[in-house]
């Protein structure tokens, strides 16, 4: 059986160097697995020309694209990147002398190693927030390990009944549009959904608490008197631990504030900059929550369903899942100090 393709260097010196050795070309094919013209077509250019490496590279079509329109089009892409194929190719055809097609653009950026993405989503930061985020992260960029486990990590989610998954793709012929199971049906606002508040450290999971209505200073005022003490307390019984919130302005309150400087000699408040998501790892276990739900093999069907299943999800999460989280923030705070500030992916 001939191999497909070229053959590499090596591949060539196995060659002479079996048939040097005094094995014949049938031998030299069985042995090597090459087909018997392959076997003697190299030979044959060794003996000749003493040539053991493949001139196929200095064939075919020569590339429109070389290294320096490459460079051309890589600051085209940077300078505009929700550009598509097409205006790439006009803005790049512009004064060059050498006009090249769509298809070539989509080659060359594809050899280049640019592919067409969706975006990720990030919150939208200030010249300011962004400057606090970076404070935050050079303050605590000497913390361990260990000092992150002194932090306990809140905040609130909600799950939609329905998830509205705008990325969801199906297999259909042209005429079967509207064909029932070719379509994907809607509800305002996800048909309902649960508002959550949990807390979680290194140590333990804390308490997972539905909130029924609006979460204001009142309700917030609630948890943290019911729950967030008891927790640190219990966790951090030396008083030397940190509750961590973000910037909700119901966290910010005047009573929620008071509360918390009545308390300072039990725990501290780790003080958070603004819009940062990516920062609290409980955001993670949030989407692991989310992927389990979408996943069970029967879905809720109403809010008290779902509230269950979150509820029983949360007890249910593993040890090693959280604790990787915490143990993930030194990473998180490098990243934030490398992208100077900048929303990051983690």
């Amino acid at each position: 059986m001939g191999k497909k393709g070229d053959l590499s260097d090596f591949e060539r010196g196995m060659i002479v160097g079996a048939r040097r050795a005094g094995l014949s070309i049938s031998e030299t094919a069985n042995l090597l697995g090459f087909s018997r013209t392959t076997i003697s077509r190299v030979y044959r250019e060794w003996s000749e020309k003493e040539k053991t490496s493949s001139e196929r590279q200095f064939c075919g079509r020569k590339c429109l694209v070389d290294a320096r329109g490459q460079r051309r089009m890589a600051r085209l892409v940077r300078a505009d990147r929700r550009a598509t194929v097409t205006q790439i190719t006009t803005r790049y055809n512009q004064g060059g002398q050498k006009s090249i097609s769509e298809c070539t653009v989509r080659q060359t950026l594809r050899q280049m190693g640019y592919s067409s993405r969706r975006p990720h989503r990030v919150p939208l930061l200030s010249a300011k927030n962004r400057k606090l985020r970076l404070q935050f992260a050079q303050a605590h960029r000497n913390w361990t390990i260990e000092d992150w486990k002194n932090v306990a990590w809140s905040d609130e989610s909600r799950f939609l009944l329905r998830q509205l998954d705008g990325r969801v793709r199906i297999w259909r012929l042209q005429h079967e549009s509207m064909d029932p199971s070719c379509l994907v049906s809607t509800v305002q606002v996800g048909g309902g959904g649960v508002m959550v508040w949990g807390i979680f450290s290194w140590h333990s999971l804390g308490p997972l608490v539905p909130i029924e209505h609006r979460c204001n200073a009142t309700a917030y005022l609630s948890i943290v008197a019911d729950h967030v003490h008891p927790f640190m307390t219990t966790m951090y019984p030396t008083s030397d631990g940190y509750f961590q919130q973000d910037n909700a302005p119901c966290h910010k309150a005047g009573i929620i504030s008071d509360w918390f400087l009545e308390h300072d000699n039990e725990f501290a408040v780790l003080k958070w900059p603004p819009q940062s998501p990516d920062l609290n790892p409980i955001e993670h276990l949030w989407d692991v929550v989310e992927r389990e739900i979408r996943i069970m093999d029967v879905q809720p069907t109403n809010l008290w369903q779902l509230c269950d299943a979150i509820m029983s999800i949360w007890t249910k999460l593993p040890e090693e899942c959280f604790q990787h989280l915490v143990e993930s923030m030194p990473r998180r705070i490098e990243a934030v100090l490398k992208a100077k500030g900048a929303p990051t992916r983690y």
